[in-house]
Formats: C-alpha cells, structure tokens, sequence
C-alpha cells in the first residue's frame, strides 16, 4: 500500500511566530476560571479533558503569525504584534468552538469539538470567555482603543458572514450565487485574516494607509484560504483535515466547488445526488467532473494574486509574507 504523502511543513515563521506569542496567550487564558480556561486550553491543543497536558500540535497560528508581521511591516520589533496576536488566537478560538456547534461538527482536529467533550453549555460559555479576554487584551495594549476599534469591525463582518453561511444552508443547491459566496467567504474568514495583519501594523506604528492595504490584502488571502478549505471539506484526508470526509455536502454547504459545478449542464443530475442521502462519494465525483475543483482552486489563484499585489505595494512587508502566503493556499492539496 502506498504511504499517504506527507502534509505541507509548516514555514519558520509559523514556528517563530507560535514561540513569540505561546507565552503571552498563556498568561491571558490562565486569567479566566480555571474550569473554562481548561476548556481554552482544550481548545487550543494543549490539554486532554481533566487538564493533563495533550500531544497533539494544535493549530497552525496564522493570524498571530500574521499579527506578528504586520508589526515588522510598521518596523517594529515583532513583540509589538503580540497583543493583536494574543487577541486574534482568542477571538479564532471562539469561532470555531461556536462554529462546531453550529454547524453540529463532532469533531475538531482529530479529537472531539469542545461542545462533544465538555457539553454544548460550557463550550457555548467558553466561547465567550474566549472572545470577552481577546477585546480585554487589546484594550490593554499601548493604542488599544483604535485596536479595539479594528477588531470590533472585523468581528461584525466575521458575524455578518457566518449568518450568511447558515442561512446558505436552507437555500436550494441553485439559491446562492458565486457574488454570495464571495462576500460571505470575505466576511467570515477573510475580516479576521486582514484584521490580524492591520492590527500588527497598526500597534507597531504604520500609517492608516498601510493598515488599509494590509487589511485589503489578508482579505483577498482570507477568501483564497476559504476556497482552499472548500476543496478539502470534500476530498481533503480526514487524517490530514481532521475533519469528516464529505462533511461540508452532508451539511449542505454552498461551497464553491459546488456552486462552480452546478453551473455546468452537469447540474440537474449533481442536484438529485445533492439531495439523496447516502451519495456523497457519488456527488463529490460529479463535482470534480463538472470541473468544480478546478474552477475553486483558480479562483483561489485569483485572490491569491490581488492580495500578493496589495503586499508589493506595501514596501516594508517582509518575504515571509510571501511565504506564508503559499504555504495557506497549497496546504495539503
């Protein structure tokens, strides 16, 4: 049996930017009651139920690395991003610790959700633990009252987005237009991504200008990143995702790949499957058929090139930019 090939390693800076930031995001979770910083904890990779401590890796940490950059963008020392990092991790928490149990996901990195482990009430609670300490970090932080500004505006598009996905899900598979998706994509993943790197930038000194085009650009990069994310929540490893296979066409996703597919003359017969259930496998090949991997990936190309070209205008953002970049939209294909 052939071996599956080994996932993407992960660039330096995701490594450096992690030791940076581990200790900061550390001293603010140990803040809360010990029980819902233990769900945190849960949460972040770092500790089985009961508290002992997990071997698992976590999570990558691309907004705090993204936190970190924007500070070196301003030319700042890159501790000067660490609260925007701290308050990024925090709040991502939170959406996805929400997010699982909205969208009835067992599962989160190979292990069980929060909601599975301790209960939909506490997780529901450490949620909002999660995101009270992200605002009381930054408010904390040398400029925290603009910074607290920045993250208000992007957790209300963060919101604005994942009500648009839910409410995707009641549409017929024909209901949603790819101009939907693109805005909800940029809303949900794509305000939070910008708003890490702009908040970097902001607290290490930028002008408003580069915080803008900084913001414009983890937007772009934040809709390619959802795309690529479509493409795994279909064919991605389980092993790899930890996450179920075939889980987003179950949960009636209007994915992009799915959206791309049903604009084909493939589509009458892709929406019976769609609708049975049982024929996920069955649907997920159509889909590539009708050329809706393919047509997701591109479009992944695309936003991809904007945000490298906002990042050229910028021209104290640093290369590991650039790595980061294609390490997040060639993970794991």
């Amino acid at each position: 049996m052939t071996a599956p090939a080994p996932a993407t390693a992960p660039p330096h800076v995701l490594v450096r930017s992690r030791e940076l930031v581990r200790p900061a995001l550390a001293a603010a979770v140990a803040r809360l009651h010990p029980w819902v910083g233990e769900m945190a904890g849960y949460a972040f990779g770092w500790c089985e139920v009961g508290g002992s401590p997990a071997a698992g890796p976590g999570g990558k940490g691309v907004r705090q690395a993204l936190a970190v950059l924007g500070a070196e963008t301003a030319g700042a020392p890159a501790g000067h991003g660490v609260p925007a990092a701290v308050a990024v991790e925090l709040v991502h928490a939170f959406s996805l610790v929400h997010d699982d149990i909205m969208d009835g996901d067992t599962t989160r990195r190979r292990r069980p959700a929060v909601w599975q482990a301790y209960g939909t009430g506490p997780a529901v609670l450490a949620g909002d633990a999660l995101f009270a300490l992200a605002v009381e970090t930054l408010a904390a932080a040398p400029g925290g009252p603009g910074a607290v500004r920045l993250l208000s505006a992007a957790l209300a598009d963060l919101v604005h987005g994942q009500a648009d996905d839910l409410l995707f899900a009641a549409r017929s598979w024909t209901g949603v237009s790819a101009r939907e998706y693109r805005t909800m994509a940029e809303r949900k993943t794509g305000a939070l991504l910008g708003c890490a790197i702009a908040l970097g930038a902001a607290l290490g000194g930028a002008p408003e200008t580069t915080v803008g085009a900084l913001d414009q650009a983890g937007r772009h990069l934040g809709v390619a990143f959802q795309l690529v994310d479509d493409v795994l929540g279909i064919w991605g490893d389980p092993a790899v995702t930890g996450k179920p296979v075939h889980g987003d066409l179950r949960q009636r996703k209007k994915t992009y790949p799915v959206l791309a597919a049903l604009g084909s003359p493939a589509a009458p017969r892709l929406a019976r499957l769609l609708d049975e259930p049982g024929r996920a496998a069955e649907a997920a090949a159509l889909i590539e058929e009708a050329g809706g991997r393919a047509a997701a990936l591109a479009e992944a190309r695309r936003h991809t090139a904007r945000a490298e070209r906002l990042f050229a205008g910028v021209p104290t953002a640093p290369a590991e930019l650039r790595v980061l970049l294609d390490f997040l939209v060639r993970r794991d294909l």
